[in-house]
């Protein structure tokens, strides 16, 4: 084994050491990233020397790079002071500014680590390079502050000098020791980009680092240090100078009553905006709260203001000429959900350890500045005011509930006799004065703005029956929608049929409802409109007339309970009727292995393919087969689910081995068989990607690194057993064939990540109590986790098994 193969060979070793175990002991589960609150020295260390490795080989590309760049800086000086130079000496300055300082500063810290990752020791110690790299950074500060200039110096040249423009189109970079291509071509404007984005990377590095350093080895300081000195660093280049607007605030208004306020996202200018919305019993006023130094009292600052009289709400028909909104995609959505629920975790372990209140408060900060991002960027339901004199204004809800109540508040007021009027600039000011003291809605709807005493909400899984309704005066098309809240906002979950021309609507449907920190569940029933010319093309805009809405909190006493309770919602005079009980995450997901080894559900991968002589297990290959064949254009395929019945009859088919399988497959609907091919990895005694390798994959994603998780995470797949990985490798190709579909059947690779991670990565019972906190924040990370692990080997170009076992090392190709 070379030095290079040994940087990573930590995995095997460990893996060896269980086999050596004497016959007749049982092997415990040993993984050198075991989780918890305290770093283990060993296994940290073991994940340290991953990090370093994976951050080495691109510290070697980016030494590389610098030097593809320096290299036409020499001729380019020897020809300046010719009688036909290139570029003159201070073009060459501005260009190459700093460049020769930043190469050698990377050269000498390289040189240094080089031999400390290649000669590995447990004890030791590189946090001092760490450090003395940070406090070199005020060399890139000046490199950043001259950035922009260098840039459009090389471009004018090339503009003015063909010879230039050659040099700087490409420039060669040495590939890696290890790499089959000795060169690649990249474009000088590309490598002036690379020093900027070093900083961040290196400052990422550090987090692994210090996450992976017992906080009694004598780096953990240094490391430490180095880290602040780099976030310092990118926060002074990062700040974004906004000049505020000032407004004079003066005693309250006294003419008005305030009806109803609240946070609201505006889209101005193409960009969305939280603005603090408030409805007068004459005006809509739309503030944002101003910036004011600490201790100093808050005020808000007027964006608009429309009086109710000149207010009105455009017609569906006028809705379709206004601009398209730009709707932010589901796993951009999911993936900020993880990073929060990630920092949740965080604070709670800091709390449990009595960390200190500096660390917890920044925690904290970083947790508000996510989900305020999720705030924005989440609601998609526009709600458009115009103002009779010709402006309009679009807001972005996420619930159609709340734009009704917005609605109803507005029009209720419409129905007094109102007048127009405009406000002086004195009457604004006193009326936007008053907004601080009147307002009833104080805080931005986030958790991190809760007290810690309040109540976390539930997280698991909410089942309702929608049974029927009563009170309709007339005969509609009728159907219910069901919402509930997750991380500060509402998100529709479910939505029965539509029952035809009836005042008695018996729906009579089960719907099952995941909850992130829910403590809500909203019930709105709607009448159909099929009417041609009142459909709307905006495909956000709910032309369906809102009939009646109701809330109800979820009370966790009251819901916890295995039996089904009924309830009642009541709304304008409609009541309808429903039945819920809620399971917890840890009660859904449970593994149960099967007593009979005959079959195939709930009997060990390795049983099974020994048994039938195969690499993948029939069942997999049939299902998988039959999907490809009749399934992969329908839309929701392995989303929706199949009918239980024949998802049930299926299984018995496949665990007696019966002769009419094919038979059974060819007339199934194809959902069942979806559902089945679920079901089956659902029930393996331990999940595919294993119990042992389960701490280590959590660790793996969690790297910041992608030099590092990229070793790492094809180290796992080649310690996974070999039909474990040849059943994943087969599943895989075929999900990303399936994803290939997405423009007809809606599933992009984060919708097969959401459905089939948990599945593969989820822990049986015995594992999850030793590897998993059932904190509900811990719970909801670590099914984001396991999504994301899944939809990183999903969006890696094709793994082949073969290739898989013959390299022991995985080095991303850049920095």
């Amino acid at each position: 084994m070379d030095e290079e193969e040994e940087a990573i060979g930590y995995l095997d070793k460990v893996l060896e050491d269980e086999d050596d175990s004497e016959p007749g002991t049982p092997t415990s589960p040993v993984s050198p990233f075991s989780a918890g609150k305290k770093v283990d020295a060993g296994k940290g260390l073991e994940m340290r020397k991953l990090v370093l490795s994976g951050f080495l080989a691109s510290e070697e590309i980016y030494i590389n790079q610098l030097e593809a760049l320096l290299l036409p800086m020499k001729p380019l000086k020897a020809t300046a002071t010719t009688s036909q130079p290139v570029l003159t000496l201070q073009q060459i300055e501005t260009i190459f500014y700093k460049i020769q300082d930043i190469y050698e500063i990377h050269k000498e810290f390289y040189d240094s680590l080089c031999p400390k990752v290649q000669q590995w020791d447990s004890n030791v110690t590189m946090g001092h390079l760490f450090q003395k790299l940070a406090s070199q950074l005020g060399v890139y500060k000046a490199f950043v502050d001259n950035y922009k200039i260098a840039l459009e110096t090389a471009e004018k040249c090339s503009q003015s000098n063909y010879q230039f423009q050659k040099i700087s189109e490409e420039l060669k970079v040495k590939g890696p020791k290890d790499s089959k291509e000795s060169h690649t071509s990249v474009t000088m404007e590309a490598l002036l980009y690379k020093p900027i984005d070093r900083v961040t990377r290196s400052t990422l590095v550090l987090h692994d680092l210090l996450k992976h350093t017992p906080a009694d080895h004598p780096d953990y300081p240094l490391l430490q240090d180095a880290l602040r000195i780099s976030q310092n660093f990118l926060s002074s280049i990062n700040e974004d100078i906004d000049p505020r607007r000032t407004a004079v605030t003066t005693p309250k208004g006294e003419t008005r009553q305030l009806v109803k306020d609240g946070f609201l996202v505006e889209l101005s200018e193409g960009s969305r905006k939280l603005r603090h919305v408030f409805l007068f019993t004459d005006v809509l006023l739309c503030a944002k709260l101003k910036k004011t130094a600490v201790g100093k009292h808050q005020q808000y600052d007027c964006k608009w203001y429309v009086p109710l009289a000149d207010l009105v709400f455009p017609s569906p028909e006028e809705s379709e000429h206004c601009p398209q909104v730009h709707v932010i995609p589901d796993h951009e959505l999911e993936d900020m959900k993880m990073k929060i629920s990630a920092i949740k975790s965080e604070v709670q372990k800091e709390k449990a350890n009595k960390g200190q209140s500096r660390a917890i408060e920044r925690l904290k900060k970083k947790m508000f500045e996510n989900e305020f991002w999720l705030l924005l960027n989440s609601p998609a339901i526009p709600f458009r005011i115009h103002n009779r004199n010709g402006k309009s204004y679009l807001f972005l809800l996420s619930s159609d509930y709340e734009r009704s109540e917005w609605r109803e508040a507005i029009q209720k007021l419409q129905k007094k006799d109102l007048q127009a009027f405009v406000l002086s600039s004195v009457e604004l000011q006193v009326l936007t004065g008053s907004c601080f003291k009147l307002r009833t809605v104080h805080n931005i709807p986030v958790t991190s703005n809760k007290d810690d005493d309040e109540s976390p909400g539930l997280y698991g899984f909410l089942h309702v029956i929608v049974h029927s309704a009563k009170g309709f005066k007339q005969s509609a098309n009728l159907y219910c929608t069901l919402e509930v809240d997750s991380f500060g906002y509402f998100v529709s979950k479910a939505k029965t049929r539509v029952f035809r021309d009836t005042t008695e609507p018996q729906w009579n449907e089960e719907f099952e409802i995941e909850l992130e920190g829910s403590q809500s569940l909203r019930i709105l029933c709607y009448e159909k409109c099929y009417d041609k010319t009142k459909l709307n093309k905006d495909n956000n805009e709910i032309v369906d007339k809102i009939m009646g809405k109701g809330q109800i909190q979820l009370d966790p006493q009251a819901v916890q309970t295995k039996n089904w309770h009924m309830d009642v919602i009541e709304m304008n005079g409609i009541k309808v009727e429903f039945s819920m009980k809620f399971t917890s995450r840890d009660m859904s997901l449970k593994r149960t292995p099967s007593k009979k080894q005959t079959g195939v559900f709930g009997v060990k991968i390795s049983v099974v393919t020994k048994r039938e002589r195969s690499k993948v297990p029939y069942i997999v290959r049939q299902c998988i087969e039959e999907v490809e064949k009749r399934g992969i254009e329908e839309v929701g395929i392995y989303r929706i689910s199949g009918v239980a019945t024949d998802i049930q009859a299926l299984k018995a088919v496949f665990d007696a081995n019966n002769k009419d399988i094919l038979v059974m497959l060819s007339d199934m609907d194809i959902n069942a068989i979806a559902g089945t091919l679920k079901l089956y990895f659902r029930e393996l005694p331990e999940p595919l990607l294993t119990d042992r390798l389960y701490p280590a994959f959590m660790e793996g994603i969690a790297l910041s690194d992608p030099a590092a998780k990229e070793n790492c995470m094809m180290h796992l797949l080649r310690s996974l057993p070999d039909p474990n990985l040849i059943t994943f490798l087969f599943l895989l190709e075929h999900l990303k064939r399936v994803a290939e579909k997405e423009p007809i059947n809606k599933m992009s690779l984060h919708n097969l990540a959401t459905v089939f991670g948990p599945t593969l990565l989820r822990p049986s019972e015995g594992e999850s109590k030793a590897h998993l906190t059932l904190a509900s924040d811990i719970w909801s990370h670590d099914v984001m986790a396991q999504v994301q692990v899944l939809l990183y080997y999903l969006q890696h170009p094709p793994i082949s098994f073969t290739e898989l076992k013959r390299n022991t090392l995985y080095f991303s190709t850049d920095v």
